[in-house]
Parts: C-alpha cells; structure tokens; sequence
C-alpha cells in the first residue's frame, strides 16, 4: 500500500450529490454524510484497494509514508483499534471492523489528546514545590531499574534522604519559607548529583536519588558524605539564618531488593537507623537492620498497651540545698518494666513514645501520678516533673497542669516542670506564651540540661526561669578537662546575677560535691545523694538527717 492514490483511490469515490441520479437518493444521503464528516473513512477490498473513502482519508493517507504506516498497523493489530504514528508528528487513531468481504477502516488525529495525556503524565510525576521529579517517578524509575539483570542496568544505589528540623523552621516561621529551604535543598542535590541520576522529593522533607552507572558502594560513599555536608550548610532566606539536619539511608541494587519497593525499603530502614543516631550522618542497609526494626515495632505496640497495663511506675531523686545539706524536693523519673521486654531503659522508650507521639499521654500520666503522689508526702517538698517539647506544644497542656493540680490538691508552688531547650526551637512566641501562662498559675519552670544546647544563654534572656540544672557532662568533666569546671563556674555564677538558683546534675563522688559547691551550685543531685526511690521510700527518706551530718557520721 504506497499511497491512498496506488491503492485505488480517486475522487469519484464519494460523489457529490449532482451527480448522482434520483433512484441514488439513499446513496445520495450517505455518501453526502462521508463526506461532511471529520472522521476519516474507508472501505478496504482484500487486497487492500480502496473501494470507498471519503475526502478526510485522503487528506490523512496522501503520502506513501503514512499509508505504509497505516498498512503497518492494520497488519500487525490484524483488526480492532491501534494509534498511528506518522513522520510528521502526528498520532492517529485506527480502528478496523471485518464487513463480509471488506475491511471498514476509521482514523481520527488525536494528536493534541496524546499530547494533552504526555503533559499530564509529566506533570504528575514533577514535585510543584521544587521542580525536581516527585514520589511516582521515583518508584517507576526504580522499579523499572530493579526489573533488569544486573548485567544489562549496572551497578546503582537508592539514597532517601531526610531533611530533620524542617518543621522548627516551617511552623513558626511559616510554611513559605520552609518551602524556599525545600527548594534551596533541592538545587543543592542537583549540584551534587550526576546528569543521568534521578532526583526526587518524596514527600515534607524527604528526597531520594537514584545513582546510575557508577561503582557502588563507593560511589555512594561518596555521595552521602557530600550531601551530609551540602545540605547541612547553613541556608540564608529572607533574613533568616537557617540549618536543618540531613540523615541519609543507601540501599544498593539489586543487592538489597528484588524488586523497587522492596530496594526502597532498606534505604528506609538505613535511614531510620541514621536518624536515631542523629546530629546529621548516614547509614547503609544491613541484613541485621530488618531484625533492629521489627523489634523496634514490637516494642512500640508494647510502649501503646503499656499505660493500659499499668508497666509504668515513678521514682524520685533527691535534690539538696548546699549550704544546709537539705532535701529541698524531688524530680521525678519515668520507669517501664515490661512484661515483654523487662526493663526497659528510659533512653530507649522515651525517644520511641516521642517519634510515636505516645510522649503526650504518658507525659500527662506522668505528670498526674507525680503530683497525687507528691500531695501524701509528710513535707510539702517540691516535685519536678520532666516535660517534653511536643507536650508544651499541645493545645490541651495547660488543661493537662490544671487537672493534675485540681485532682492532687497539690500547691501550684510545690510543683516544677523542667523543660530543655528543644522546646523553645518550635518558639513562634506560642510555646513562651505557654511557659507564661504556667508561671502565672505558680508553677515553676526550670530549665534541664543547661549548656548543652544551641543558644542557652538568649533562652535566659527569652524567659525567667526559675532553676537552671547544669548539665551531667560539665559536672562529671576531671582536671584533664578543665573548661568542663569553668563552664559550671560561669553557669552558677549567671545564676547568681540573675537570681535563679543552679542545680548540678549528676554528682556521683565526694569530689565532684565539693567542687561544685566552691563554684557557686546552689543545689546538688546525684548518687552521691541518693538513687532514685519508689514512692514509699520517700518518708524515711526525708526524716533522714541532713546530707552534711550523714556524711560526718
């Protein structure tokens, strides 16, 4: 089939209506309709000859090329529909439908629906936010890779990668400028990244890149310690000075996964283990990790039934005046012992209750116990009670303080919330109102861990807090380390000026009392003192004399 003309078309095929008789009125009719109408049509002899076809099939099959394409396609589909594509670009639609000796044949241009389709398609796989791929593409590229013997795809690795701290920049500073971080982040993984990889922005602050043709793991060793190091940088945006935490995850292909999902989910489990380990890194898959996690899981259901099974009990360390060698009150402590696990250590179960989100009922839990158990002591000592960020964030924390006061009885001033620093990061003014309307109510408000975090001394400036408790590490620090005294020296001495009473953590030796007391703590907690204590310990504990005369004697 060369040409509409070589296969028998002319154009007395569909006449015009002049020419034909009155006894071809019906024939007449039809033809006329053929003729008018936008869909190509043709009938087909055997042989492929055109025994009909109207003026649309003539324009569409006037060169050789596109009958020859069309002749193609009816053979190859041999019948029902199938789209054509010519050399000039366009897409047609052919269907074919067997008549009792014929071949009826229609064609349509549906090449600005084909286009429209391509568009979308492309669009559904592009992030809005940073113009790099999104979700969708990552995986079909992936899973298209995974699907190709090794031999034939070479070496490659999946790398997720996850932005932390993004949401400390997007809530209180708004969500465009978290997204100006997003996009920032997103030139910097081009910059890093070779032209044949695939970038994508998974979702919120997760990004993975897929790296082709290079040798692994090496290449991929590579590529995370740059983007450790690239994305980590400080980003300056509209005024502001911001940093965020990159952790990373690397799953080889296809040595970590048959197939893309399983291949995506090592690079997660890699990267979930980096992020526990924090402050910014990156991990490989091992086959150990799946183990790691699924026991993580289990005892995440655990920490879930746990409050309902009544695992969770407090205990209470002493805090002691210096001078006088007095309790002056007690911090209380969260212990899990689990009929699963044993028990459980608080450095692995709280940080699981806070990525779970289970922090804010344990932590009222807590809070209620602490104070119910505080208003039967024979002294009305004060209690501290540890509160976690995303409890002063929660809009029903001061309900929370209210109702463990109200149910207790306990005084306002008897009870103390001791916060880090972690929780003034979300500070868009909403968690310092927070802290204020505690302090309103009589609570006070200490800040734990002193030193140790981003910019202690502005938090002094930002709120009045009534306690600072120093840090374990400066206490602990000997005379090889001498600025670890100096920084307790300049902490008390800061307290001092301000008015606000220091307590040093974690005093285990004689030593380490006396050192800082000569530096100017204005109380002390520690072993030294005493371990922690179950609540019915507590009575004798405070009808014991004084530290200064256990000691002497």
């Amino acid at each position: 089939m060369a040409s509409a003309a070589h296969l028998g078309w002319n154009h007395d095929a569909v006449r015009p209506r002049s020419s034909l008789g009155p006894a071809d009125s019906a024939a007449d009719l039809a033809l006329a309709v053929l003729a008018n109408l936008k869909l190509a049509v043709a009938v087909l002899d055997p042989e492929g000859g055109i025994r009909l076809a109207n003026p649309r099939f003539a324009s569409l099959f006037a060169d050789a090329s596109a009958a020859m394409a069309l002749r193609a396609a009816l053979q190859a589909t041999a019948g029902g529909t199938c789209e054509v594509a010519l050399d000039d670009g366009r897409v047609l639609r052919v269907q074919a439908a067997a008549l009792a000796h014929d071949l009826l044949v229609t064609a349509e241009d549906v090449s600005d629906r084909v286009a429209a389709h391509a568009r979308a398609a492309a669009d559904a796989r592009v992030d809005a936010v940073t113009g790099l791929g999104n979700g969708l593409l990552f995986k079909e590229r992936l899973t298209a890779l995974a699907s190709v013997p090794e031999r034939e795809a070479g070496p490659a690795a999946a790398l997720t990668i996850c932005l932390d701290r993004l949401r400390e920049i997007s809530e209180p500073l708004g969500q465009p400028l978290g997204e100006a971080v997003l996009r920032a982040a997103a030139d910097r993984l081009r910059t890093a990244t070779g032209p044949g990889d695939v970038v994508a922005r998974l979702d919120d602050g997760k990004f993975a890149v897929l790296q082709l043709g290079q040798p692994q793991p090496l290449a991929a060793t590579e590529l995370a310690h740059r983007l450790v190091d690239l994305l980590g940088r400080p980003y300056i945006l509209d005024g502001h000075l911001l940093t965020v935490e990159p952790h990373i995850g690397v799953a080889l292909v296809p040595l970590d996964g048959q197939d893309g999902a399983q291949v995506l989910r090592a690079a997660d489990m890699a990267l979930s283990l980096a992020r526990r380990h924090g402050r910014g890194g990156f991990r490989f898959f091992e086959s150990a990790m799946e183990a790691q996690i699924q026991a993580r899981r289990r005892l995440e259901l655990d920490l879930r039934r746990a409050l309902t099974l009544r695992e969770f009990t407090l205990v209470y360390q002493p805090q002691v005046n210096v001078a006088t060698g007095q309790i002056t009150g007690f911090e209380s402590l969260l212990r899990w012992n689990s009929a699963n696990h044993g028990t459980v250590s608080p450095a692995t179960f709280i940080p699981l209750a806070e990525s779970s989100g289970l922090i804010t009922a344990l932590g009222a839990w807590g809070l209620r116990t602490a104070c119910c158990e505080a208003a039967r002591w024979p002294r009305p000592l004060s209690i501290a009670v540890n509160v976690s960020a995303m409890q002063v964030v929660d809009p029903g924390f001061l309900a929370t303080i209210h109702g463990a006061l109200t149910e207790s009885g306990l005084a306002p001033e008897r009870l103390e919330l001791e916060i880090t620093e972690s929780v003034l990061l979300h500070d868009d003014g909403a968690a310092l109102d927070v802290l204020r309307a505690v302090r309103d109510t009589g609570v006070r408000v200490s800040m734990d861990d002193f030193g140790t975090g981003y910019s202690s001394l502005s938090r002094l400036h930002s709120f009045p807090f009534d306690k600072i408790k120093i840090d374990q590490s400066f206490v602990r620090a000997g005379p090889d380390h001498p600025s670890g005294r100096a920084i307790v020296r300049a902490i008390a001495a800061l307290g001092h000026a301000l008015g606000i009473d220091t307590t040093a953590e974690g005093v285990e030796t004689e030593e380490q009392f006396a050192r800082v007391a000569a530096d100017g703590c204005t109380e002390v907690q520690g072993y030294l003192i005493s371990r922690p204590r179950p609540p019915e310990e507590i009575g004798e504990l405070m009808q014991a004399p004084a530290f200064g005369a256990r000691r002497s004697t």
